[in-house]
């Protein structure tokens, strides 16, 4: 790679916000453009970043000084943009999901490598301390056997923005696929997948104003796992808990702190922060492109877990057991 590596961004919210000053903060790379669609954030953004706006997503991903374009804008246009970038011969990070579904995944990644572009989605819950905290004391509670991810937020009055749109959103567990991905990181291949979801529809067509999804996934190895993903006005307090039960204990966190159970001892851990990790992760995908260093991810197990996330939505349209 050239030095420094151009750059463009699609979209103007937190994770761009987060790309833009990792990648201005490094050396090896050079923000010269953006692109967005609310004209209050765009204002900000380009002040902010110094950079200027480029009139389409379009425009941005085809532009022939850019070298990478980082995809951080609404879930429903992920794979249009990557593929179009692909096509024009960029490399791709992309915030998840990939796509909406597998297939169009698998043809991104099919261009990614006929291309010899990186094609990279962030997975930044598999580089967080919580993450890092299981792996360390998994071993510990013998043989696991049951899992439950339980991520709920309360919204006092939800937004009418795309976040809370269902064509802009998408499925929950699509939409918000590091629930299902965390599991199948540590776990590895499921078997079968039931879920349900309900979403509480708002006055103004498309949006809502709560949803909820609950996945029961078995694993081949026997392991079974219940992940719980919702949002909303129906909430009345927010949680975030993960429980792993194994043959000799039990790991339980709550946010970043957590316990070791083992018959009567229980050791207090903690996870550590969530911050800085669009920053170690943008990091990373640098130290790849420009000395050859693995990434933390690859982009077939994203695929992976997005191939899960279809089979909970399948499921919750059937009501039946979908096998994989």
């Amino acid at each position: 790679m050239n030095s420094p590596l151009k750059v463009g961004i699609v979209g103007t919210g937190y994770a761009a916000q987060r790309r833009a000053e990792a990648i201005q903060e490094d050396e090896r790379s050079q923000l010269l453009y953006f692109a967005g669609n609310r004209p209050e954030s765009i204002k900000t953004f380009s002040q902010t970043y110094s950079i200027p706006v480029l009139n389409s997503w379009q425009e941005l991903a085809t532009h022939p000084e850019l070298d990478l374009v980082i995809i951080a804008n609404i879930n429903r246009d992920h794979a249009q943009i990557a593929k179009t970038a692909l096509q024009a011969g960029k490399h791709v990070i992309v915030e998840y999901p990939l796509a909406f579904t597998a297939y169009e995944g698998q043809e991104l990644i099919n261009i990614a490598k006929q291309q010899n572009k990186l094609l990279h989605v962030e997975h930044i819950e598999l580089l967080g301390g919580l993450h890092n905290t299981i792996r360390q004391y998994l071993s510990e509670i013998g043989e696991v056997f049951f899992a439950r991810y339980n991520t709920t937020a309360i919204q006092h009055i939800a937004s009418r923005r795309w976040t809370y749109h269902k064509e802009l959103f998408g499925f929950p567990f699509i939409a918000a696929l590091s629930r299902i991905h965390r599991l199948t990181n540590l776990f590895g291949e499921v078997a079968s997948v039931s879920c349900q979801s309900r979403f509480w529809d708002a006055p103004e067509e498309g949006y809502f104003t709560s949803c909820l999804s609950d996945a029961q996934i078995k694993f081949t190895s026997g392991i079974i796992a219940q992940a719980t993903y919702g949002k909303g006005e129906v909430f009345r307090y927010s949680d975030r808990t993960f429980e792993l039960h194994g043959t000799q204990g039990s790991l339980i966190f709550w946010g970043e702190e957590g316990k070791l159970m083992r018959d009567q001892e229980e050791i207090p851990l903690l996870s550590g922060t969530r911050r800085g990790l669009f920053k170690k992760d943008t990091q990373l995908v640098l130290d790849y492109l420009f000395e050859q260093q693995p990434l933390y991810v690859n982009v077939e197990d994203s695929l992976y877990a997005l191939k899960v996330a279809q089979a909970a939505e399948q499921s919750s349209i059937t009501i039946k057991t979908v096998l994989l």
